[in-house]
């Protein structure tokens, strides 16, 4: 029995707003880290997050999550979004992953390109 839409949105426990930023992701394996792969940001909510995928996550599988953050950090830190969670759901364009942990970490300044 498939839910209605609105059954769907009373399940999630905070509002979503789309958003359009890059996001790396990789699998978090007891035994090895695996490499990080591109994706792009669908929305977001304070729980979680539902991004672009170039392949197919199982469900339950843990992920690391990083986004570069529109906002700064004093109007001129930049700032990136480091995140752990599951993955609640998949299919053949996107993954939504459940936020367990999260941190705002400091980005380096991208260095100007050199005068020739």
């Amino acid at each position: 029995m498939l839910k209605s839409d609105h059954e769907d949105k009373q399940r999630r426990s905070a509002d979503r707003f789309p958003m359009d930023r890059e996001v790396r992701y990789r699998v978090l394996e007891r035994k090895s880290s695996e490499p990080f792969h591109l994706g792009k940001t669908i929305n977001m909510s304070s729980n979680g997050v539902l991004f672009t995928t170039d392949q197919f996550l199982n469900p339950g599988r843990y992920l690391e999550v990083s986004i570069n953050w529109p906002a700064q950090l004093d109007s001129k830190v930049a700032l990136k979004l480091v995140a752990r969670g599951r993955v609640v759901r998949t299919d053949h364009t996107g993954a939504a992953v459940q936020i367990h942990q999260y941190e705002f970490r400091t980005q380096a300044p991208q260095a100007a390109p050199a005068a020739g």
